[in-house]
């Protein structure tokens, strides 16, 4: 076998037995940014088309493999900060810089909102060339562009390694949701963002596109008892409706306006005869009021956009949340995976994949 044959033939069997999963990342992109809380940094990203992976971690620091005790206490000069992996094909990453500025107060030097010190500052982690030419040019018209008062502080920093948080900060919107939209208002982010983009909060799943119909129009699209549930905090009786015992694949939506609450990935038996989730699809959709009604104290489920009367959430549920949300069928719709694309949800679709 001759040498030049011998290397042809080496080159088919690398390409043979080579993982194709080895090739599928090839094609994947990094993007670091920091915004103050991972916590508060993971979902917006996690739900965009073309985005894969995003991780909760360190960068920008001294120390090799850091804690959160050390980087909470200042001394590794580490950022927190999220690393995304993404399709470039799919995603842009104007695109990811458009979302990032969205969730930050970049003209804040010393922290953001309640958290205060050099952890919690804000930077764009360049990783190539056009990453950081598109970050200076997405930042020099963000300043020249008037929304903010002061002068956009945000630095614009070649990426250094980038450390995995532990694995509790992970996902924690997911594993604790109510504790994260308690911190989120809390903090004062969710005050402050909708006051500076409240013009221009046309992402995929705002008010905007979620809107509430007319009272006379919610008579005419509802049935009695969806109008009773959600309009009227009414509640349906148990084992009597219509997704108490679904086991398809699918999302569950505001039956009033259309916005994201479950997916039936977190749908479990609670043996209680309503439709019970772990947790919410999307958090940012959702509205908890206490409810003193019946002399007992509860906490009341409702749809952020619509004002919908969903349910109510208890703390007895499965891990990893221990929250059980005890829902009415009548205040949802239920789109099986087949269908996301064709009703406009194609973008939950990787769920199901």
């Amino acid at each position: 076998m001759s040498v030049k044959y011998n290397k042809h033939f080496l080159a088919i069997l690398v390409l043979l037995f080579t993982p194709f999963s080895l090739f599928a990342q090839a094609k994947y992109e990094k993007a670091t940014f920091a915004g103050g809380c991972f916590w508060c940094m993971e979902h917006p990203f996690e739900k965009l088309e073309g985005v894969s992976e995003v991780l909760s971690g360190y960068t920008g620091g001294q120390k090799k493999d850091p804690t959160y005790e050390e980087v909470s206490a200042g001394a590794t000069f580490h950022y927190e900060s999220i690393q995304i992996t993404y399709d470039p094909a799919k995603i842009s990453y104007s695109k990811l810089l458009d979302v990032f500025w969205r969730q930050i107060d970049p003209t804040d030097h010393e922290g953001q909102f309640v958290d205060r010190g050099l952890q919690y500052r804000t930077a764009v982690f360049y990783h190539n060339e056009e990453q950081k030419r598109l970050a200076e040019e997405s930042k020099e018209q963000l300043d020249k562009s008037g929304r903010f008062d002061e002068d956009i502080v945000t630095e614009i920093i070649e990426a250094t390694p980038f450390y995995k948080a532990e694995e509790y900060h992970q996902d924690f919107y997911k594993k604790s949701p109510r504790r994260y939209r308690a911190y989120r208002r809390g903090s004062g982010r969710d005050k402050f963002l909708e006051r500076i983009w409240k013009k221009k909060m046309d992402t995929e799943h705002n008010s905007n596109k979620f809107n509430k119909a007319a009272h006379a129009e919610l008579i005419k699209k509802l049935t009695p008892l969806q109008f009773k549930v959600t309009q009227e905090s009414g509640t349906e009786k148990p084992f009597e409706n219509e997704f108490w015992d679904n086991k398809k694949e699918g999302i569950y939506v505001d039956v009033v306006s259309g916005e994201p609450l479950f997916s039936s990935h977190d749908k479990f038996a609670s043996g209680t005869g309503w439709p019970s989730f772990t947790k919410p699809l999307e958090p940012d959709n959702f509205i908890e009021v206490e409810d003193r009604k019946f002399f007992m104290k509860r906490i009341e489920v409702r749809s952020k956009h619509a004002d919908s009367h969903l349910g109510h959430v208890f703390e007895d549920g499965p891990e990893p949340t221990g929250l059980r949300y005890c829902i009415n069928s009548a205040s949802l719709r239920f789109i099986v995976k087949e269908d996301l694309e064709k009703e406009g949800y194609g973008e939950y679709k990787k769920l199901f994949e």
